[in-house]
């Protein structure tokens, strides 16, 4: 049997990989002048960082974590039927989303003892959710984020938010095509009231709502506002809207944000059903979306102030980010944008014969220790071969290496685009090709 990738994930190949290495690349690039270093999790935590993170009630946790054991552990489950004779350290997950990883090495590491600055970090890596792949939604996926904690003032929100539309517009997007969500999510002072009435809005309206729905009203009455089926949506129109049941402090805090992205020239839309998908969210939430692309939201965000204390830490704020790789490069696609690079310039290194191997050997290390890149036929082509050879990698220029200009100290070099020919001293070789290739 022919061995095939996992349904649900895909091999960063060719163009998807320069894409994927450009988007991380963008990300240094925008995120560094802001003070944020690049961080990375391990791709496997506790199981309980998550629950206690993202939420008990919330579809990652219930329906879409991949869980992972040892092969004793697994056999172990098996066996008993459940996994809570298991330690916590046996529990283990894998990443399906990047925050709350994040935080659990804050946490640990003690990144932001009292007083001390706040901790910036952004990272670029996979994650996995059990989902039913589609356009966009794969079981492996990847992200770029960004993690802020110990930052409570509202500017910090803002800031994240116009970094968030810097890095699409560095990343080729054209930001009129997008559209910025905006929402507070309220905090534990008026939300858990806000919580009840669309609870209480749910079940007035039991006989209209679909059974998940009728289930979330019990677990996370405001997933409700995401519910895929129409008519769920239509009316949940009519529930209450937290912007009516923010207290002072959260209202304010919201207000303050809008005045920032007012001065910043951030265009937004305020979206009061936009609850986001988790449940550690408070106060500001933001989403981006790509209408017209067929991809959904491209990436989104907020604050998560009690996230800190769940891991197990001391009270700390946080906001950020992330937006999904796969989803963005196909909504850049859909508006006629490319986020690869192009493909680098090769130059390829042909010998008129089987002797003068040794000098290919040599003229290539030159060429690659001044960074060229560099290929040359290593299968016993013929000549005529490794000119074919060179087209099929695109290369840019061949050098070719024969036994009378080698003799006279020469080499011979062919422009694969003009055509033209020249022939170049062999001492001076690198200078002339670094001088085509720029």
């Amino acid at each position: 049997m022919q061995a095939q990738r996992a349904e649900g994930t895909k091999d960063l190949i060719g163009r998807d990989m320069r894409a994927w290495q450009r988007m991380q690349a963008v990300a240094a690039d925008v995120f560094g002048p802001y003070g944020f270093d690049a961080v990375e999790t391990p791709a496997i935590e506790q199981l309980d960082v998550f629950v206690h993170g993202i939420g008990q009630s919330t579809d990652v946790v219930r329906k879409e974590m991949f869980r992972v054991f040892s092969g004793a552990n697994f056999a172990r489950v098996l066996e008993e039927g459940t996994d809570s004779k298991l330690k916590a350290k046996q529990r283990l997950a894998l990443r399906p989303e990047g925050t709350a990883g994040v935080v659990r090495a804050v946490v640990e590491n003690n990144l932001v003892p009292q007083g001390a600055a706040p901790f910036k970090g952004w990272y670029a890596e996979a994650m996995f959710r059990g989902e039913r792949p589609q356009k966009g939604r794969l079981r492996q996926f990847h992200q770029v984020g960004i993690e802020w904690l110990g930052a409570p003032d509202p500017a910090a929100d803002a800031e994240c938010i116009i970094m968030l539309m810097e890095f699409y517009k560095r990343l080729g997007f054209d930001l009129s095509q997008l559209r910025l969500l905006i929402n507070s999510m309220g905090d534990p002072a008026c939300r858990p009231a806000y919580r009840d009435s669309v609870r209480t809005f749910i079940l007035d309206h039991a006989d209209e709502m679909c059974p998940e729905c009728l289930e979330r009203a019990e677990l996370n009455p405001l997933r409700a506002f995401d519910c895929k089926n129409e008519h769920c949506h239509e009316v949940m129109q009519g529930a209450p809207l937290m912007r009516d049941c923010l207290c002072d402090e959260c209202g304010e805090h919201y207000a303050q944000v809008k005045r920032y992205l007012d001065a910043a020239g951030i265009a937004y839309i305020e979206d009061p059903t936009l609850v986001r998908g988790l449940d550690y969210y408070t106060r500001t939430v933001f989403e981006v979306e790509a209408p017209g692309a067929g991809v959904g939201s491209i990436g989104g965000g907020g604050r998560y102030d009690g996230l800190v204390e769940l891991e197990g830490g001391k009270p700390t704020p946080g906001v950020g980010f992330a937006v999904g790789f796969e989803r963005a490069m196909l909504a850049l696609e859909a508006f006629g944008g490319e986020m690869a690079d192009a493909e680098p310039a090769c130059v390829y290194v042909a010998n008129a014969g089987a002797e003068l191997r040794g000098e290919v050997f040599s003229l290539a290390h030159e060429l690659r220790a001044a960074g060229v890149r560099t290929e040359a036929d290593y299968q016993g082509r013929s000549l005529k071969g490794q000119f074919k050879q060179a087209d099929k990698l695109g290369a840019a220029l061949i050098l070719v290496i024969g036994g009378d200009e080698l003799a006279a100290g020469k080499v011979k070099l062919r422009n694969m685009v003009t055509h033209e020919e020249a022939l170049v001293d062999r001492d001076a070789v690198v200078g002339a090709v670094r001088s085509q290739l720029a």
